[in-house]
């Protein structure tokens, strides 16, 4: 099943973003720490006109550790981008971020002058979630599911800084399926616009590839399935996703499996890495980028 999802306030969202950058003076672009090309908005680098721009790879807690340090060293390649792995509602991780967003405008944020900040993001990434630590209270709306935040606001932050929200926007054109289906499965497609049993068979097939002795772990399997339905129909029978006569729900076993990778249940994974090799945290030896 393609994947297709873009809410009509999202084209309008954009065009306002793009004019209200030009009195921005820092971006801070929220990523997922598990997949940091897939979530990024690629339509960003078009419209940022060379402001500074900090990479924030949140959920790193939930991450491959190894994957994310390669990732911080692939984005700072770029002259006017940082990268700062943090988890959204650690205050001490959005300190670290004031001080990285002062630190690239050091002539801005005085009485009259301040550091205006444009928090940008596609949907379900931590945005709202950053955006509230970062004011000390419930300012945007959080939930979890995509497309909560709608419409922007102004937050001035008391210290300097004032902070632009920004709708979660997505690109219209998803050529890329193997993109849309690793959002999908990180919970950045709406539920309407996928099918679970399609992106927890895709996510079957990754973890089986990639993180097979996480599943095995959780799921206390004693060998790993020949194929990701089957693997699916394992762990609905460990999750108890079970119909009458003992059959499995593959349906309601494929939520139940993208809830618990979603959460970190199963282990820290990365969906993709950059494209050098990176180390591996248990190994030590070099992962080739996918």
């Amino acid at each position: 099943m393609a994947i297709r999802w873009y809410p009509g306030h999202m084209g309008k969202a954009q065009e306002k973003m793009a004019e209200a950058i030009r009195k921005i003076d820092v971006i801070v672009e929220v990523l997922d720490a598990r997949l940091p090309s897939s979530s990024a908005n690629h339509q960003l680098n078009e419209m940022r006109r060379n402001k500074p721009c900090i990479k924030v790879l949140n959920k790193h807690d939930l991450a491959d550790p190894a994957v994310t340090k390669a990732w911080v060293r692939y984005f700072e390649q770029e002259t006017g981008v940082f990268a700062l792995p943090l988890s959204a509602r650690v205050h001490a991780d959005a300190k670290q971020l004031i001080k990285l967003c002062q630190k690239t405008v050091p002539h801005r944020g005085r009485p009259g002058w301040p550091l205006r900040v444009m928090v940008f993001g596609i949907p379900n990434t931590g945005k709202s979630t950053l955006i509230n630590t970062l004011a000390g209270k419930c300012i945007a709306k959080v939930g979890d599911k995509p497309a909560v935040t709608t419409c922007g606001q102004q937050i001035d932050l008391k210290n300097g800084i004032v902070l632009s929200d920004t709708p979660g926007i997505l690109w219209p054109d998803m050529n890329d399926q193997t993109v849309a289906y690793r959002l999908a499965t990180s919970g950045a497609i709406g539920a309407s616009a996928l099918d679970y049993t399609c992106v927890g068979l895709f996510a079957a097939e990754f973890m089986m590839e990639r993180y097979p002795e996480q599943l095995l772990t959780r799921y206390k399997l004693s060998e790993q399935p020949e194929t990701p339905t089957a693997m699916l129909e394992a762990i609905g029978r460990r999750l108890g996703c079970l119909m009458a006569g003992g059959e499995i729900d593959i349906h309601r076993a494929a939520e139940a499996f993208l809830r618990e990778l979603r959460a970190g249940k199963i282990g820290r994974i990365s969906f993709e890495e950059p494209v050098y090799a990176v180390e591996s945290t248990e190994t030590g030896e070099e992962v080739g980028a996918e």
